[in-house]
């Protein structure tokens, strides 16, 4: 098997998160600019095997798109043409940040390392993978 990579999309910065080859655990990998993304996921690919790009996809809480959608499917687009035969999945995203600080706080992470943005994209990319892989194992017959 090949790994997944999750994908935390923000018009600044991006947090990015890759499983193990046995697609069982996800961890953080990193957070980047994202004008940055594409030129680091083509180096990674070098390295590893990548099965499928799981891309945070965030909705309102009425479930309609949120404003950053349409950049979204940019990147979306310029990952496809990047990565021709890779998958691309969405997952429900709402409250990772929210999660990710939260996880950060019962980690004990100091105030001064949680401030730090890019950590936070980290932590929620790293949800958004973790979720969409225990959704998987869950709805799998």
């Amino acid at each position: 098997m090949a790994c997944l990579v999750g994908i935390d999309f923000g018009l600044k910065r991006t947090g990015l998160s890759c499983t193990d080859p046995n697609q069982m655990i996800a961890s953080g990998l990193n957070n980047l600019p994202t004008s940055e993304v594409l030129v680091f996921l083509k180096d990674y690919f070098l390295k590893e095997e990548i099965e499928a790009f799981v891309i945070g996809q965030p909705l309102q809480r009425d479930g309609t798109p949120s404003a950053v959608e349409i950049r979204i499917q940019d990147f979306i687009q310029e990952l496809q043409n990047a990565f021709p035969k890779q998958r691309i999945e969405r997952y429900d995203e709402r409250f990772t940040s929210k999660m990710a600080v939260q996880t950060m706080l019962d980690g004990g992470l100091k105030k001064k390392k949680r401030k730090e943005k890019g950590i936070i994209d980290q932590v929620s990319a790293t949800l958004i993978l973790q979720s969409y892989l225990d959704f998987k194992t869950n709805t799998t017959i």
